[in-house]
This record gives C-alpha cells, sequence and structure tokens, in this order.
C-alpha cells in the first residue's frame, strides 16, 4: 500500500541571488558608473539627468524586490512595470550614449558613454528576463516542471 505525500512547495529563492537580481544590480552598477564619468567630465546636463533618473528608478525596483512589497502592493501589475521601464530606460540610454560618443568629447564622457551603451545591453536583458516570467508563468514565478507534476 503506497500513501501519496505532498510534495514540499519550493523554497523561494531571495531576489539578491536571482537571475534577474543580478542583470538588475549588474544594470544600477553599470549606471552608476556611466553617471559618475559624466559627473567628472562635466558632461552636458541632460546625460547626467538621465542617468540619475535610471539610477534613482532601478534602485527603487530593486528595493521593491528585495522587500518583496511587490507581492504586498498588488494594485499595480509590477512586472509589466518593469519591462516598459526597461524599454524606455534602453532607448534613452542608446541615444544619450549615441549622442555623447558622436562629438570630439574627453575621455570621460566617452567612458560613459561606453558605459551607458551596456547599461542599455542590461536593460533589454532585464526585459527578456521580465517578458519570459509573465509568459510561462503569469502568476508567479518562473519555474521548470517535469511531466509528471502536471498530472
Amino acid at each position: 500500500m503506497s500513501t501519496l505525500k505532498p510534495k514540499p512547495k519550493p523554497k523561494h529563492r531571495p531576489f539578491c541571488f536571482s537571475v534577474k537580481g543580478h542583470v538588475k544590480m549588474l544594470r544600477l552598477a553599470l549606471n552608476v558608473t556611466s553617471m559618475t564619468f559624466f559627473i567628472i567630465a562635466q558632461a552636458p546636463e541632460p546625460y547626467i539627468v538621465i542617468t540619475g533618473f535610471e539610477v534613482t528608478i532601478t534602485f527603487f525596483f530593486i528595493l521593491l524586490y528585495i522587500l518583496r512589497l511587490d507581492r504586498i502592493m498588488d494594485c499595480l501589475f509590477w512586472p509589466l512595470l518593469d519591462i516598459i521601464n526597461s524599454a524606455i530606460a534602453a532607448i534613452f540610454m542608446i541615444i544619450i550614449s549615441v549622442l555623447s560618443l558622436l562629438p570630439e568629447t574627453t575621455t570621460f564622457i566617452v567612458l560613459g558613454g561606453v558605459f551607458g551603451l551596456l547599461v542599455a545591453v542590461c536593460c533589454i536583458a532585464d526585459g527578456v528576463l521580465m517578458y519570459r516570467k509573465l509568459l510561462f508563468n503569469p502568476s508567479g514565478p518562473y519555474q521548470k516542471r517535469t511531466i509528471h507534476d502536471k498530472i
């Protein structure tokens, strides 16, 4: 006689140790580096303002996910807002980076532009990760399941 034992729920992986968390923290670090280079080079104000704005928004999304406030404040659909933010941030960072690389500028402005392009790549990766989460499991975190679990 066999008894069916309920399967234990998989433990929730903290945001800091997830792939999404690593990409978002890398995005924050690259954005801070880009903004620092723009500040040191005394670049035009829009470069500094846009990178500073992106640093602030990315920091608040990280804080939101670390404190799990997205589960508490369920009146907003946070994954969609995160995808929209990633898309807009990628567009802004590509524009700012290309504009900073076009004219003859100082070395620090060029470095800020290069790090800005890296931020844009991280924004695209972040948006794709969030889209995958929504596509495979709109109600919760993405988890692979075997065929036997579907029964």
